[in-house]
């Protein structure tokens, strides 16, 4: 482990690295986000820095960016993914850059590997999706039904706006998953149970 003081205009900095976490104290606050951490790299850094010439511009940039770091991870995967994406399973994102990327950045990561189509193909079956819950609240006899069918219509419509708002940076970060998608077996238990009772609905439905 090695621990390296910085002085740059009267600002102490501490980095610190075990080869697996790097940890930046600046005045006392520590700093694990990777747009900080990540400047450094694992190696030990040294110097003194006096002047805002002397940093480079990498840790200069990480050091005074306003810009979220997760959104910014976010925005390079659905960039990056082009029209066609990398591949399946060829996202570079995902592997370290991205925090959460199995969760509420997971669609950043579809762009990335599925690119364009991909993530449209995602948004049109959600679009089925609550489409049919409508259908099905529309048609159904049993006024309690149809209004269970419209709350699962809007707690799906709800959740795919807000999370794609977030990967796209259209909004501050909720911590908003993507239905059925994003990692989480109680949060995929309780989706799949409103399926069925939308579909226990549909049964008096009318033809």
């Amino acid at each position: 482990m090695t621990i390296n003081n910085l002085v740059m205009n009267k600002i102490v900095i501490e980095v610190t690295s075990d080869g697996w976490e790097t940890t930046v104290t600046i005045n006392g606050k520590e700093y694990k986000e990777k747009h900080v951490a990540t400047a450094f790299g694992s190696e030990s850094v040294e110097g003194n820095f006096e002047s805002e010439d002397d940093i480079p511009e990498e840790i200069y940039d990480a050091l005074n960016s306003s810009f979220p770091f997760e959104c910014m991870q976010a925005l390079y995967a659905i960039g990056s993914g082009g029209i066609w994406g990398k591949g399946l399973g060829q996202s570079m994102q995902k592997r370290g850059f991205l925090p959460e990327s199995q969760n509420d950045m997971i669609f950043s990561i579809i762009c990335e590997e599925l690119g364009l189509f991909g993530a449209l193909a995602v948004i049109l079956l959600f679009v089925v999706l609550i489409w049919c819950c409508m259908v099905i609240a529309n048609n159904t006899m049993d006024q309690f039904g149809s209004l269970l069918a419209v709350g699962v219509m809007a707690h799906y419509a709800i959740q795919v706006i807000l999370n794609i708002a977030v990967v796209t940076n259209t909004i501050p970060n909720t911590g908003i998953t993507l239905p059925f998608i994003s990692y989480g077996g109680s949060s995929t238990l309780f989706l799949l149970a409103e399926i069925a009772i939308v579909l226990n609905v549909s049964k008096s439905a009318k033809a």
